[in-house]
């Protein structure tokens, strides 16, 4: 949280922003969020999202640093080469923002692993170049209920949006399936012009951090794609599919900023005192470095996989909270399903410590 001058000196720029200030940017702190791929794309992700004080960041790709990536991919350097890219990223993020907790996973993001990998994130950018990966992804942000802001390059073209099922379409409500293998020229055998993904990918970074400010309108049914020859953008509309075999079942939710209409919500004051349910959604790392007191921890992904423990009593009220409110007001609205009734923590376990400070 922003407590001291250094702080306020580094934000200085963006804390005077309306929509930032000092609660925004404790939003950001807060914040946790993954990141597929640490290659064109994920350069200016990763950077920019360090650099504005997103508090956690992790970094997923199972390839090493070659010397051809160096032309587009400026997390990494010569002295790079040959090391996990998730090991010469994290280095650069932490020499850029040393208050920036980096996570390290350097494996190919599959199916099988995809939930895991994600779970506990508040959302996922897909700066990947697979498309197995880009659907695992995309299924696994549909399963625990968070936005993927997407990308994708080719020659002197790109194409950027956020896919968040509920709010609007998946990507696979766009893109039903993989191409055939073959059918599609990888950057090696196409070629990208170098400052391309720089252009693309500060772009997601810049809609991740609205999403985790909520400002702004996310690019939320809407591709916005860009030809670097003729300097245009322009934007394409896409729907949801309401036969997309993966995110059919996903209730819509209209988009509104940090409060969720159909969530209620309970300032930190009134979690004084509560003689109910406090439950903590949180990973058992955020758990274990902090909670508040007399809370019953269960992670988001045990509750959406497996529901309630049958020892923890419903005929109480429920408070839920998570770091900074976007995993609880998931987690109400799988209770309400339940036939438990919750209220989410407004600004989560982050807006509580900044009440008790």
């Amino acid at each position: 949280m922003i407590h001291i001058a250094s702080d306020r000196a580094r934000y200085a720029r963006q804390l005077r922003l309306p929509g930032v200030g000092v609660a925004g940017q404790e939003r950001l702190a807060a914040a946790r969020v993954a990141v597929v791929g640490a290659g064109g794309l994920g350069s200016p992700v990763l950077s920019y999202l360090a650099a504005g004080g997103v508090g956690a960041l992790t970094v997923i790709d199972p390839d090493d640093v070659e010397l051809s990536n160096l032309h587009r991919q400026l997390v990494h350097d010569e002295s790079s080469v040959g090391l996990a890219k998730t090991e010469s990223a994290a280095a650069a993020l932490l020499a850029l923002n040393s208050a920036t907790t980096v996570r390290t996973h350097s494996v190919a993001i599959d199916a099988d692993n995809a939930v895991e990998l994600l779970a506990g994130h508040d959302l996922v950018v897909d700066a990947t170049d697979s498309f197995d990966a880009r659907y695992a992804t995309n299924d696994a942000a549909v399963a625990l209920g968070i936005p993927m802001i997407w990308a994708a390059i080719d020659r002197f073209a790109g194409q950027v949006g956020v896919f968040w099922a509920g709010r609007g379409p998946c990507y696979r409500c766009i893109f039903p399936a993989a191409p055939a293998p073959g059918t599609v020229a990888t950057c090696a055998e196409a070629g990208v012009l170098g400052a391309l993904p720089g252009v693309v990918g500060s772009v997601q970074a810049l809609e991740t951090l609205k999403l985790l400010l909520g400002i702004g309108e996310p690019l939320i049914g809407r591709v916005q794609c860009y030809d670097a020859l003729s300097a245009d953008w322009s934007a394409l509309p896409v729907r949801r599919d309401p036969l997309c075999p993966i995110c059919a079942d996903v209730p819509d939710v209209p988009w509104s900023a940090h409060t969720d209409p159909e969530v209620a919500l309970v300032s930190p004051a009134e979690v004084e005192g509560h003689d109910g349910v406090l439950l903590d959604v949180r990973t058992d790392e955020e758990y274990a470095a902090g909670h508040l007191p007399s809370s019953v921890h269960l992670p988001l992904d045990s509750l959406l996989a497996e529901g309630v423990p049958a020892g923890l009593t419903t005929a109480q009220p429920w408070i839920v909270y998570c770091q900074a409110g976007t995993r609880s007001a998931i987690a109400v609205r799988a209770l309400a399903d339940l036939g438990i009734s919750a209220r989410s923590l407004e600004g989560g376990y982050a807006a509580w410590q900044a009440a008790r400070d």
